[in-house]
């Protein structure tokens, strides 16, 4: 009796110490585990932003590049005909079915609309603010609702300089930015863009669009419901922003609020990432340790009651010994599987934090091995299985080429190592390369050769010629790229083809310029008209020529003359 009031009494504070100490883990293991969301989520969203820049940067290029058409500039002469206008609205429908752009605009200094890729015409263009950049002499950048199209749009308007070096028209390209939004609607985490009146312009989540945040307001409201109480914040560990909300089935009420700037496309980025699966795994870990605590301690008081219980029953005292020393047995196996349990629900956190895996890259080798496998081409299905492992153990220098792309588009120039531009483009270029079966011929000095360029800037010319000569190469026998730089007064980079040549060299470079028919990908024609701007910002230049073999495409380059 006096053994079980002892077990009676005993196990209520057990109970409540292994509470304290369940929840005491589970804070532990949900801060930890949120920091590795976290971490993770800061790439996702930075991928997410990289991705729009992107998008929208193809449409910038546009209207920078055929801001000054020949075709489109002979509307600025006096005298201009009826030809001319249709030959120049020609133009600008072209460029629109080829880049997915709602229309494009040329208009004078006065906003009058010169020629248009559409019959329906933009309204009050004196009055919108990218017209009015423009005629400054900078590029014009805005968005918004356009009552014409009735859809969401982003505009760019590039000047054109006349001939008095002063700005006589401009090239106004509006985009849709529901057709941007298609393409990663309903990705995840749930992010979205808002804009400087806190209206979400653009995100993957169709139901938040339109809704608003009013000045000194944390999260959002629907536009006609100004009462709305759309969110609950709280904060873990003074770092992390938490949201409770309840926005729809398709974005989590509990979730991690993650912001980043965009003063260049003038878009606050943010990221709402679900915290369920934190919270199981700090649940898991809280419920792990406080079955342990009750279990040492339930083994504790048991053995206790076992002792008062020896003393009041000497004659049982044989029997008693043996059923005891089987239930510890039995309880010692249950001790250790539980501290099995335990190191699993500790490891699987950091597991989570290591598995970033380069899912299109990863996804396109296993497509291609599946479909090797099929036409019993074992050699290739092992090549990108092996592509695979090198990927997941590359992915962040890779990672980080490719977002310099993207975030270093005016780089100043400087000292670059020619050679090391090549490399780097050879690396992210090789899984193209191994795939079509071509050979790359590539003797790199065994020294830096150091010209005056911008790095990411030239990095990009030397992948847009390996493309270009792989693309050429598509239906040849034998596919070999020779890659070679010479030095002179002049750094020399060649990259040469064993294709069926240049059909029109004197065209090469022109915009829109391609010898694809449609359907072959998605190549717009303004690779080498890219190229040729990007060398020419170098003062240096660009040329292409047969040789008999295929096609050469050489690079001049300044050589840097100051201290190595």
């Amino acid at each position: 009796m006096i053994g079980r009031r002892l077990i009676f009494w005993s196990f209520a504070p057990l109970c409540a110490a292994a509470l304290i100490f369940g929840g005491a883990i589970w804070y532990v293991g949900y801060i930890r585990a949120v920091e590795q969301v976290s971490a993770r989520s800061q790439s996702d969203l930075a991928l997410a932003v990289d991705r729009l820049r992107a998008q929208l940067q193809r449409y910038q290029e546009l209207a920078v590049l055929m801001a000054n058409h020949p075709t489109l500039v002979t509307l600025t002469h006096e005298g201009a005909s009826e030809l001319d206008r249709k030959a120049a609205e020609r133009i600008l429908r072209a460029a629109a079915d080829k880049t997915g752009a709602v229309t494009l605009a040329y208009v004078d200094i006065r906003g009058n609309v010169l020629a248009s890729a559409t019959r329906d015409r933009l309204r009050n263009i004196p009055q919108a603010s990218y017209f009015q950049r423009a005629m400054t002499g900078a590029l014009g950048v805005a968005h918004g609702f356009d009552p014409v199209f009735q859809i969401r749009s982003y505009y760019y308007a590039a000047p054109y300089f006349g001939p008095r070096r002063a700005v006589d028209a401009a090239l106004i390209v509006v985009v849709d930015v529901g057709r941007i939004e298609s393409q990663w609607r309903g990705t995840r985490p749930t992010v979205y863009f808002v804009d400087e009146g806190g209206e979400v312009f653009i995100s993957n989540r169709s139901e938040i669009l339109g809704w608003r945040r009013d000045v000194g307001e944390v999260g959002l409201h629907p536009p006609d419901e100004v009462d709305y109480t759309s969110v609950r914040v709280s904060l873990l560990a003074d770092t992390h922003e938490v949201w409770h909300v309840n926005w729809g089935p398709y974005v989590p009420d509990h979730a991690l609020h993650l912001v980043a700037d965009l003063p260049t496309i003038g878009l606050q980025a943010e990221a709402l990432v679900d915290l369920t699966s934190a919270r199981r795994i700090a649940l898991l870990q809280a419920v792990i340790a406080g079955s342990s605590l009750m279990f040492f301690g339930l083994v504790s008081l048991f053995f206790v009651h076992r002792r008062q219980a020896l003393a009041e029953a000497n004659v049982r005292l044989e029997r008693s010994v043996q059923e005891r020393t089987i239930e510890l047995r039995r309880a010692q196996d249950d001790l250790v599987r539980a501290g099995k349990l335990s190191a699993l629900g500790q490891m699987s956190a950091g597991i989570s934090h290591e598995l970033n895996q380069p899912l299109m890259a990863i996804q396109q080798y296993a497509d291609n091995a599946v479909a090797f496998m099929k036409k019993d081409k074992f050699d290739t299905v092992t090549s990108n299985l092996t592509q695979i492992t090198q990927l997941s153990k590359r992915m962040a220098r890779i990672i980080k080429n490719l977002r310099a792309f993207a975030r270093n588009e005016h780089e100043p120039m400087g000292r670059v190592d020619v050679v090391s531009v090549v490399d780097t483009a050879l690396e992210l270029m090789n899984s193209r390369c191994q795939k079509d079966d071509i050979s790359v011929e590539w003797d790199a000095p065994d020294h830096p050769i150091y010209v005056v360029a911008g790095e990411v800037r030239l990095g990009q010319v030397v992948v847009n010629l390996i493309s270009n000569a792989a693309d050429a190469m598509a239906g040849s026998d034998r596919r070999v790229i020779r890659i070679c730089v010479t030095q002179g007064q002049a750094i020399q980079l060649s990259v040469s083809d064993t294709g069926p040549g240049i059909d029109e060299p004197e065209k090469m470079f022109d915009p829109f310029y391609s010898t694809k028919t449609v359907g072959d990908g998605d190549g717009m024609g303004l690779g080498l008209s890219i190229s040729y701007g990007l060398v020419q910002s170098f003062g240096g230049d660009i040329r292409g020529e047969n040789t008999g073999e295929g096609a050469k495409m050489t690079v001049e380059l300044q050589p840097f003359k100051g201290d190595a």
